[in-house]
C-alpha cells in the first residue's frame, strides 16, 4: 500500500456525517418522500445510509489521527527511526465505501517505515477491511469467485475484483491448521459416544495440480470426443480430497427390525452434537486421518469415552486407521457403513430375483436382518450355496460372489448385533453429507477446473463456516496477522517528544 503526505483536515471530524444525517432527515420529512412507496424510500435510505456510515468511520479515523501521540524517534531492533512524517495516508476499502487513514510515519534510510497507528488498528497489508474480508469468507464458501465479486458489489458500497477475492481467500485460510491445533482441550460428557468418520471425494483439477500418477494418466489419455469428456475420462482429471468429521452423539439402542422399518422406533433419534467437518485436497489421506484422531484426542485426551470409527470399507483407508490407532494406542470400535452392505445385498439379489420385484425385496430384507443380528458369515455362505444350487455360471453369479467376499472380508467390522445393543451408530450419513456439502455442492460447479492452492483455501473456509467456528477462527486469524504484519509492536522503543 502506497503512503502519501497530505495536509491536515482542520474541520470537526464528524461534521460531514452530521450534515448528511440532517439532510437525510429533512428529505424524509418532505412532501416528495411522504408520497413515495416504501421500497423507494428504503433504497434512498440505503444509498445515503452507506455514505453516512462511511463518513462516521472516516470521522472516527480522523479523530484518532488527531490524538495519535508524537515521538521524536522510534527504535526498532538496532535501528532508530528518526525521520518523522505527519499525515501519511493509505486507502481502506470498507463495506461502507473507501475511507482514508491518516497517521504518522517513522523512517530511516534502508528500512521500511513504521506506522504505529496501523498496528493499533490492525490493518491488513492490502486495502480491504475486516468487514469486506468477512463478506468474502462467507460468500466464497458458498459460490464462485465471480459470483462473490458480484454479490459484494450488490450488497455493500465497495467492489472487490475476482483476483483480489482469490488472494483474500488464500490469505484468510492460512491459519486453519494452527487454529485447530491451538484450541484448548474439551472434556465432554463421558456418556456420549465420540464418533470419527472419513471418506474421499474427487475434485476436477488443472492438469498441473493433479497427483503424479493421475497427471501421467491424463497426459497419455486420448479423448473419444472433442467437445466433452466421455465416461471414464473424467477419472484422470480429478484429485482425491479426504473428508473427515468428529462429533459427539448419545448412544441409541435399537433393534434390527427398527433399522429395516418393520418395527417402530422407540424414541427420537439423537442428532450429532459438537460436530466438526473438514476436507483437504492438498494433504494425503493419511495426514487427514491423523488430524481426525488428533481432534478426537483433543476432546478426550485420556480416552475415557467410547470411540466409534465409521468407515465405508476402502482398504487403504482401513489400513491407515488401524496404523494410527496402533501408533497412539487408541481403543475404538471400527464399524462398516450398513448402507454399503445393503448395496452389496441388492446387487446379489438380482442374481436370483427379478429387478424391482417383491421377491427381491423380501430376499434382501431376510439377509439384512441376519447381518444386523451378527450373522454376516452365515449369510455369505448361504449366498454361495444358492449360486451353486442354481448352477449359475461365473457371469451370472458375479455379484453374488462379490457380496459373499465382501461380507467375509469385512466380518470383523460387521458386528451390528453388538453395535445395536450398545447404541452405536452404524451408518456414515454424517460423512456422506459432508462430502456432498463440502465438495460436490461447491467444488463441482459446472466447468470448474481448480488450482491446488485455490481449492484448498476454499475447502478450509467452507469447513470453518460449516463447523460454526468462523467467529472464533477470524479472531485467531487477526491475532496471527498482527504478529506477522507488526513484529515491531512488541520490540519497539519510543522516545516521546517534549
Amino acid at each position: 500500500m502506497k503512503d502519501t503526505d497530505t495536509n491536515t483536515n482542520n474541520q470537526e471530524p464528524f461534521l460531514d456525517a452530521k450534515n448528511i444525517f440532517e439532510s437525510l432527515i429533512i428529505a424524509l420529512r418532505s412532501q416528495k418522500w411522504l408520497n413515495t412507496e416504501h421500497g423507494e424510500v428504503e433504497q434512498f435510505i440505503c444509498k445515503d445510509g452507506y455514505e453516512l456510515m462511511r463518513l462516521l468511520l472516516q470521522g472516527h479515523l480522523d479523530k484518532r489521527a488527531e490524538h495519535e501521540p508524537t515521538f521524536t524517534s522510534v527504535q526498532h531492533g538496532n535501528r532508530e527511526h528518526t525521520h518523522k512524517r505527519e499525515n501519511c495516508t493509505r486507502q481502506l476499502n470498507t463495506i461502507f465505501g473507501k475511507v482514508e487513514v491518516r497517521r504518522k510515519g517513522y523512517s530511516v534510510g534502508g528500512s521500511d517505515s513504521i506506522f504505529l497507528q496501523d498496528a493499533q488498528l490492525n490493518l491488513s497489508r492490502d486495502q480491504y477491511s475486516d468487514g469486506l474480508r468477512r463478506q468474502v469468507a462467507f460468500a466464497v464458501s458458498e459460490q464462485s469467485f465471480d459470483k462473490t465479486s458480484e454479490n459484494i458489489s450488490r450488497n455493500t458500497a465497495s467492489k472487490v475484483p475476482k483476483r483480489q477475492i482469490e488472494n483474500i481467500t488464500g490469505h484468510l485460510s492460512q491459519d486453519f491448521d494452527e487454529f485447530y491445533k491451538s484450541r484448548e482441550r474439551e472434556i465432554h460428557d463421558d456418556s456420549r459416544l465420540l464418533a470419527l468418520t472419513c471418506d474421499g471425494k474427487g475434485i476436477v483439477m488443472r492438469q498441473s495440480d493433479l497427483r503424479a500418477t493421475t497427471q501421467k494418466a491424463a497426459q497419455s489419455a486420448k479423448h473419444k470426443k472433442q467437445t466433452r469428456l466421455s465416461k471414464g475420462e473424467k477419472r484422470n482429471r480429478k484429485r482425491m480430497a479426504t473428508v473427515a468429521s468428529v462429533y459427539d452423539i448419545q448412544p441409541y439402542v435399537r433393534s434390527a427390525g427398527s433399522i429395516m422399518g418393520i418395527e417402530e422406533k422407540n424414541s427420537q433419534v439423537p442428532k450429532p452434537d459438537n460436530k466438526r467437518v473438514w476436507a483437504s485436497v492438498e494433504k494425503s489421506s493419511l495426514q487427514v486421518i491423523e488430524d481426525m484422531f488428533s481432534e478426537a484426542l483433543r476432546r478426550d485426551p485420556n480416552q475415557k469415552r467410547t470411540w466409534v470409527v465409521l468407515v465405508d470399507g476402502q482398504p487403504t483407508q482401513l489400513k491407515q486407521i488401524r496404523q494410527i490407532m496402533k501408533k497412539h494406542k487408541i481403543t475404538a470400535t471400527i464399524v462398516m457403513d450398513f448402507i454399503h452392505v445393503l448395496e452389496y445385498l441388492w446387487k446379489a439379489a438380482y442374481c436370483f430375483c427379478e429387478k424391482s420385484s417383491q421377491k427381491s425385496e423380501d430376499w434382501v430384507l431376510k439377509r439384512a436382518l441376519k447381518v444386523l443380528d451378527g450373522e454376516a458369515s452365515q449369510v455369505a455362505a448361504g449366498i454361495r450355496r444358492s449360486s451353486t444350487k442354481r448352477n449359475l455360471c461365473s457371469k451370472e453369479r458375479e455379484n453374488a460372489d462379490k457380496c459373499s467376499d465382501y461380507l467375509l472380508m469385512k466380518k470383523d467390522y460387521l458386528r451390528y448385533d453388538k453395535c445395536l445393543v450398545e447404541g452405536y451408530p452404524i451408518a456414515t450419513g454424517v460423512i456422506e453429507g459432508a462430502c456432498r456439502y463440502l465438495i460436490k455442492d461447491r467444488m463441482d460447479i459446472t466447468g470448474a477446473r481448480w488450482g491446488l492452492k485455490g481449492a484448498e483455501a476454499v475447502l478450509k473456509l467452507r469447513a470453518i463456516v460449516s463447523s460454526n467456528d468462523f467467529v472464533e477462527y477470524f479472531n485467531f486469524h487477526k491475532t496471527q496477522e498482527n504478529s506477522r504484519n507488526y513484529t515491531f509492536d512488541q520490540e519497539i522503543v519510543y522516545k516521546m517528544a517534549a
